[in-house]
């Protein structure tokens, strides 16, 4: 815990470093300031390696499985997203993988093959190799199961079903104001590809990248960047 006298720079340079810090509280004040019109986001874009043979970090369970979800299965009433958001993930043939305690849901993982079209930003990520990486996104763990193991159950079966297909990178974008999920990937032997950063003025999105194109300006959606995703070796 941050001592009560600690400026809000300061603990933020202290959690996030000094750009990353630096950067959060920009973005707090340009949000509040234009009452939500103005927002700053700042990516990690990342590779996870897949294991070529995947021991399983977690015991089987009886009560506590993981599954393939269909769009049609009753567990997806409780997922924590609108309905639309859902049925639109199924319809581009996203994979779900649902976990269940005790037939309760527990939390879900998705991953996407070819290209993910990012939602909280305009810009489209493209799999350099679709056929050797997928991307994933929206890890989601109920906050009752938190302090269990369902994290590491959906990725010991992610790593065994992408393992399976020959699948040897998973891709995403982690928050580089979201130190506790970098960490937690590190773990797993996370590969930072690039820094993206957007500021977003209403319908106007400017990006500054570490990657190609490296700066892109868009609006709303037309003229969005596209980023290829590849690993650095």
């Amino acid at each position: 815990m941050a001592a009560a006298s600690e400026s809000p720079l300061v603990a933020a340079i202290r959690t996030l470093g000094f750009t990353n810090g630096v950067l959060y509280l920009l973005g707090r004040v340009l949000q509040k300031m234009s009452r939500g019109h103005c927002r700053l986001i700042r990516y990690y874009l990342v590779a996870q390696p897949v294991p070529a043979v995947c021991v399983p970090v977690c015991k089987p369970s009886d009560k506590d499985r993981v599954s393939v979800a269909r769009g049609s299965d009753a567990v997806t009433a409780f997922f924590p997203r609108p309905p639309y958001v859902i049925a639109g993930r199924f319809a581009r043939q996203h994979t779900c993988l649902v976990a269940t305690s005790k037939d309760d849901f527990s939390g879900f993982l998705w991953y996407a093959n070819d290209f993910y079209e990012e939602d909280e930003v305009h810009c489209r990520f493209v799999i350099d190799q679709p056929t050797e990486g997928v991307w994933d996104y929206d890890v989601h763990v109920e906050p009752r199961f938190r302090l269990g193991r369902t994290f590491a159950r959906l990725w010991d079966a992610a790593n065994m079903r992408l393992s399976e297909q020959g699948i040897k990178w998973s891709f995403s974008r982690i928050s580089a104001f979201n130190s506790q999920s970098l960490q937690s990937h590190k773990r797993m032997g996370l590969q930072v590809l690039a820094g993206l950063t957007f500021i977003c003025l209403g319908p106007l999105q400017i990006m500054f990248s570490s990657c190609s194109p490296f700066i892109n300006m868009s609006w709303n959606a037309l003229g969005r960047p596209v980023i290829r995703v590849k690993t650095k070796h």
